[in-house]
């Protein structure tokens, strides 16, 4: 009898551990299928947030109109630089050219005034009288050649018989008062002057009356 009772109490308390073990299984496998639900509708969401989401762009920084570009600054100083160093270079191109003028003009000048004497001699071989006719022509070309190189190189003679006495042409070596002449009047040329241009070769050597 008290083996039965033994038994029966064994089997029993294994029927109460097999229950309480199913009940544990049956409690534990609804939360366990509601969590991976929850986790399953959880990473869907995220999942539909990350697709909805719009992809930001990414734009390059935009600076304030005012500010300068990096290297603005030494870009217009190096304009600056080449605009004064093109400006120097034309001053210096047109100073230059116009030296270059002056001496050519003063190199001209005083070789024709190294010929001059020439042309006295000839205006005396002029004055003088001579019955030699083929000698008065020749002396006559021959000056008549010399002016004409003279007006090629730009050199003309100074009208002075009869104009007013200028000291900036004419240089006075002789006075004489003759009432039929007007005040300052060259009555006389000693010596031919010259020009070349606006420049003097040479003061005309004159004779004034009054």
């Amino acid at each position: 009898m008290s083996n039965d009772k033994q038994t029966t109490a064994e089997e029993v308390k294994e029927e109460k551990t097999e229950e309480t073990a199913e009940e544990k299984i049956i409690k534990e496998e609804p939360q366990t299928e509601e969590t991976q639900k929850q986790e399953t509708q959880d990473e869907a969401s995220q999942k539909d947030e990350t697709e909805k989401a719009p992809e930001t762009e990414v734009k390059p920084e935009e600076k304030p109109a005012g500010e300068k570009k990096p290297g603005a600054d030494a870009l217009s100083a190096m304009n600056d630089k080449y605009l004064r160093l093109c400006a120097e270079y034309d001053n210096f191109r047109k100073r230059s050219q116009k030296e270059k003028d002056a001496l050519y003009a003063d190199v001209k000048a005083n070789t024709m005034k190294s010929f001059l004497p020439v042309y006295d001699n000839l205006v005396r071989a002029l004055k003088q009288n001579t019955e030699d006719e083929a000698y008065k022509k020749g002396v006559e070309m021959i000056m008549a050649q010399f002016k004409t190189t003279m007006e090629k190189l730009g050199v003309t003679e100074m009208e002075c018989l009869g104009q007013k006495f200028d000291p900036a042409f004419h240089n006075a070596v002789m006075h004489v008062d003759d009432e039929e002449k007007g005040e300052n009047e060259i009555v006389e040329v000693f010596q031919q002057g010259f020009m070349l241009g606006d420049k003097v070769i040479r003061f005309a050597m004159v004779k004034v009356a009054n």
